[in-house]
């Protein structure tokens, strides 16, 4: 599991006219030569200029991740990336560098950087398919913004939809054309289980067209869509897993930082513009094993519960994957998971981590392994009930199932973040709903 790559082509921005004119496929040989002599100066130029809040991933960084995966996750049986594959202010970043492209161009430089980042990772695992979500910076019109049935997602739908079986091919490039999604049967030894792809930046309360208007009807098109593959994969007793990119329920670490004052009726910090996605998957703990999301570049963890369930093994369990960018001062990693392909339940999985930010002299090292960091017998909801159970009774955060979660949920450990709110970060983990949050958080 990989997530949040923010793959910068303007590292060196003297190269950026080398990249728009070449294909993606010599991309390599133009990166990994001798980098400009005014690279640094230039790039610093170039991120002031786009008011960048810090570095994504650049190339160095990036063919060391790579080296990463072929020296620890060797012998993959598939690959989920959960979106953001390229950097951020990306648009700006073209047109500063670009100030006299032609109509057309940004479009084709966006498709050839998901196109590079998508190849390199077939060639540090090959043989393994790869299965991508997109985020809400992978458009050709800036960043929180996309038009459903565009010409950007039926071409970029081509290549994340490349590994589908034949006989499912067709129908996961027409769904992806539409609005970002499609549907896959998750490869041998696994039985009868399929992943679920969701574009949910449609349902991001900061969603907009390529025009700049505000627009559901792409979000509402999405839940009929998961519903009606719940429903089947129900009737047909079969296991899914959901992949999307922006995660359901509160952000709660904005929430305290912003200052939200919930208890006096201000609404806490959402990722979504509704509770649809909660509500749409928490009822199907019985079909979704697993849930895949990430966008905080955060470790996290969390559980969905239908308001209606009586038995917590029903419940949903959703892994939030850690970034590869270090924009936030955090190390890369990847994480690698253990299955069970009857049953499709994560029991483990370890993240290997970065030594520096930069991917030059880097080492790459096991930071945790979930079962032994947790002492659960897997990422099962029932499990994850328990855990989240510890957590939440430990308000003090002295325990060292909550001293763990603290050191890994910033990888390079800050666990100073969430330290000084942990009842209310707690209250996040369980609770998808403003209400139920408000419930949890206003009794600290």
């Amino acid at each position: 599991m990989i997530s949040d790559i923010h793959f910068e082509p303007f590292w060196d921005p003297a190269k950026a006219a080398q990249l728009a004119s070449a294909p993606a496929s010599a991309w390599t040989a133009i990166l990994a030569s001798a980098p400009s002599p005014d690279r640094e100066a230039r790039f610093s130029a170039l991120q002031q200029a786009c008011h960048a809040r810090g570095d994504d991933t650049s190339y160095p960084l990036f063919a060391s991740s790579l080296g990463a995966m072929k020296a620890n996750a060797a012998g993959v049986r598939f690959v989920t990336v959960s979106g953001d594959l390229i950097s951020h202010s990306f648009d700006c970043k073209f047109k500063t560098v670009f100030p006299n492209a032609r109509p057309g161009d940004y479009h084709a430089f966006v498709e050839k950087t998901i196109e590079f980042v998508v190849s390199s990772l077939h060639g540090a695992l090959p043989g393994a398919p790869v299965y991508a979500s997109l985020g809400n910076n992978d458009s050709d019109c800036g960043d929180y913004q996309l038009d459903a049935n565009s010409p950007f997602l039926d071409e970029t739908g081509k290549m994340l939809t490349a590994d589908v079986p034949v006989s499912e091919s067709k129908q996961a490039r027409a769904d992806f054309a539409i609005g970002g999604n499609f549907s896959v049967t998750l490869p041998a030894p696994f039985e009868h289980t399929r992943l679920l792809v969701l574009d949910d930046l449609f349902m991001s309360r900061r969603y907009q067209t390529c025009a700049g208007k505000d627009d559901a009807s792409e979000a509402t098109r999405q839940i009929a869509w998961l519903r009606s593959q719940l429903d089947r994969a129900r009737q047909a007793k079969q296991k899914i897993w959901v992949m999307s990119h922006i995660p359901p329920g509160v952000d709660a670490y904005s929430t305290v930082t912003k200052g939200k004052n919930i208890c006096a009726g201000q609404g806490p910090a959402m990722f979504l513009s509704s509770d649809d996605l909660p509500n749409a998957l928490a009822p199907y703990g019985d079909v979704v094993s697993l849930a895949i999301f990430a966008h905080t570049h955060m470790d996290e963890m969390r559980l969905l519960i239908s308001g209606n369930i009586e038995h917590i093994e029903r419940a949903v369990p959703v892994k939030l994957v850690p970034s590869i960018s270090p924009i936030d001062g955090n190390n890369s990693s990847i994480t690698i998971a253990q299955v069970d392909p009857r049953t499709a339940t994560l029991v483990d999985y370890r993240v290997i981590a970065a030594s520096n930010q930069t991917g030059v002299d880097t080492k790459w090292s096991e930071e945790y392994d979930y079962a032994r960091a947790y002492h659960q017998p897997a990422f099962s909801a029932t499990a994850l009930a328990t855990l989240i159970g510890e957590l939440r009774a430990d308000t003090d955060a002295r325990s060292p199932a909550s001293q763990a979660y603290l050191r890994n949920y910033f990888v390079g450990n800050r666990s100073t973040e969430l330290a000084p709110f942990w009842p209310i970060a707690t209250c996040g983990l369980i609770n998808m709903t403003a209400g139920t949050f408000r419930t949890c958080a206003c009794t600290h």
